[in-house]
């Protein structure tokens, strides 16, 4: 089976303290419910500089400076531990500070909804000059700015959202309509914040990965967000308006949607799509979630730490045919939580995980890594969830001791060998098996392993619409180096197939 491959990958960050305070809904329910609350007044005194975020080691495994193996060798908490060679730019992306991001939500706009003052749009266009990926046809966008007055009557008077830097308004977008709530300019921040940190992924993407952008040709979009308006809320389409801002004039998309999910059930879609042969190359991309900024600050701010859920994420993958070289998707060895899989731990982690090894003969250990819910635990500890990714491989583990693949006593080393310490942020969909993805190609293609399995979770039940869980999952291998170039049926085979056609029409004949 000529299967598609894992061509390149880019991950991003973007230090966004001041979205912190304004957009996350842990804040913004707070301000509205109990504005004059301790938790809010101690919030600014937690938050991290750039300079720290960037210092902070899961942040530098994100983009790809430090690999994950090296997180265990660091002792939790990770976050009083700076990263002494800590560095802006990463072989998988970057961490942009929250100023530039706000000059990147203005260029991605295209129905002139953000305002920036003119102060603020000059000292960010200098800043965003020197960015190696934005070119001048999008420092264009960024126009002149408006006066300070403007600003502060569209936030004061008709309902704006603000935007603010270093504590001060610097802007704001403005409701596109005037009673649709579905684009009220908190909604339309929301999807312009997913919009732009896509755009990001997709530029580090095409750079990394030596890409030509019309190369492209059709674009997976998986994050959480949904752009519509009254008659269609989630009508979309964030895939086709990253492709036109990042540049890719040959292709067309669509979003995929399947709350934390979605990226896996993209990454078999985009496999599925490319080895189907409808499109040579596709683009599986994400931004990222200013809902779930500080989502877990009040437990942060009680225990004293910083607030570490400070950045937005975002990622892009390029699904490509198969070159004989790069890692595969294996379509056969698709894991997917079925309607009636059920939601105990033991029926999910069968669905994704042993019933696609049990269909290639594989065992649990034939998998050298699994790349599962990868929050970091600096983050989910100190709320009371627990370390999540080795929640998910104990789990594993006990269904290898279950299958007679794994000793009892050797759980705690699988762990080690199988696992990884999370390092991903908490937006939701960021961490569900794609952080690894990344990795896992550089690790095949250096042969130091030979198989993953991504595997994404989604909570449908949040949409209220039912109760179900969802999952899914696929395994990348290495190649095998033998790449398919059949399109169809040999010459020889079709001259077999019309010589049968012969027989059978002659036969026909002659019992007519």
């Amino acid at each position: 089976m000529n299967y598609s491959v894992v061509k390149g990958s880019s991950y991003v960050l973007v230090h966004a303290p001041d979205m912190v305070i304004h957009n996350g809904t842990t804040q913004t329910t707070e301000k509205y419910l109990n504005p004059n609350s301790e938790y809010l007044k101690a919030l600014p005194n937690h938050l991290r500089s750039y300079e720290q975020a960037v210092n902070y080691m899961p942040n530098q495994v994100y983009i790809g400076n430090h690999k994950p193996e090296e997180l265990r060798t660091l002792e939790q908490p990770w976050y009083d531990k700076d990263v002494q060679d800590a560095k802006r730019e990463g072989r998988f992306g970057e961490i942009m500070p929250q100023d530039e991001f706000i000059g990147l939500i203005k260029i991605v706009d295209v129905f002139d909804l953000v305002l920036l003052s003119k102060e603020f749009t000059a000292e960010i266009k200098q800043k965003l000059e020197k960015h190696p990926l934005i070119k001048d046809e999008l420092i264009g966008k960024l126009k002149e700015g408006v006066d300070q007055a403007d600003i502060e009557k569209f936030v004061n008077e008709q309902d704006a959202e603000g935007l603010y830097n270093d504590k001060k308004l610097v802007g704001c977008v403005k409701r596109a309509h005037d009673v649709d709530v579905n684009l009220n300019s908190h909604v339309i921040l929301e999807n312009l914040v997913s919009k732009a940190s896509g755009v990001l992924a997709a530029l580090h993407l095409i750079d990394k990965n030596n890409l030509q952008p019309e190369e492209i040709e059709y674009v997976i979009e998986c994050s959480e967000e949904a752009c519509g308006d009254m008659n269609q809320r989630g009508g979309g389409n964030f895939a086709k308006s990253i492709a036109e801002m990042a540049g890719l004039t040959n292709a067309t998309g669509s979003d995929l949607r399947g709350f934390c999910a979605a990226p896996a059930h993209a990454l078999i879609s985009a496999a599925s799509l490319v080895q189907a042969g409808t499109f040579k190359k596709v683009m599986v991309v994400s931004g990222g979630s200013t809902a779930k900024l500080g989502m877990n600050g009040k437990d942060h701010v009680k225990k004293d730490m910083p607030i570490l859920e400070d950045v937005v994420g975002g990622f892009a993958v390029i699904i490509a045919e198969n070159d004989g070289i790069n890692p595969v998707l294996r379509t056969d060895l698709v894991g997917r939580h079925t309607v009636g899989t059920g939601s105990s731990p033991q029926a999910v982690i069968t669905s994704l995980v042993t019933a696609p090894l049990d269909r290639g003969n594989l065992k649990i250990t034939d998998i050298d890594k699994y790349s599962v819910e990868m929050q970091n635990p600096d983050v989910t500890k100190p709320a009371g969830a627990g370390d999540v990714p080795t929640a998910n491989y104990k789990m594993i583990a006990a269904l290898g001791v279950k299958r007679g693949e794994l000793e009892r006593t050797a759980i705690n080393d699988f762990i080690v060998k199988h696992g990884m310490e999370g390092w991903a942020p908490t937006q939701g969909h960021i961490p569900s098996g794609a952080p690894y993805v990344g990795f896992a190609r550089e690790e095949i293609l250096a042969g130091n392993i030979n198989r993953t399995m991504i595997v994404g979770k989604g909570s449908l039940f949040l949409g209220r619409m039912t109760n179900l869980f969802d999952g899914a999952s696929i395994v990348i291998e290495k190649n095998t180096g033998k790449v398919d170039e059949g399109k169809g049926v040999s010459e020889e085979e079709v001259r077999g197939l019309v010589a049968e056609a012969m027989r059978d029409f002659a036969s026909h004949l002659l019992q007519g």
